[in-house]
């Protein structure tokens, strides 16, 4: 299930390269802030402690109410590196899994 979320998620980060409605910024902003909220959590009980760390650091800076400006450039390479470094996290469970 988590696997499935992370990539959905990263679906929606790389489709903020388009030009999309600033409405879909927005939502997909509240989807991640909730997204690694959730695996925030989720980390702290399994105390896994780095990851717990950034989930956390992730929702901050995708968090939709104090909004934090670093211009469109700069919020495409973020999208780019969360959503790759999403892929990978799924692609090195379902190596451990095998």
């Amino acid at each position: 299930m988590k696997n499935a979320i992370k990539i959905i998620l990263s679906i929606l980060l790389l489709i903020c390269l388009f030009d999309m409605p600033y409405g879909y910024y927005q939502l997909v902003r509240f989807i991640a802030f909730v997204v690694f909220g959730y695996f925030t959590y989720d980390a702290v009980k399994a105390s896994k402690t780095e990851f717990a760390f950034v989930y956390g650091a992730l929702a901050l800076l995708f968090q939709p109410f104090l909004k934090i400006s670093l211009g469109r450039t700069m919020w495409n390479v973020v999208d780019v590196l969360v959503a790759v470094a999403l892929i990978v996290s799924v692609y090195i469970s379902l190596r451990r899994k095998v």
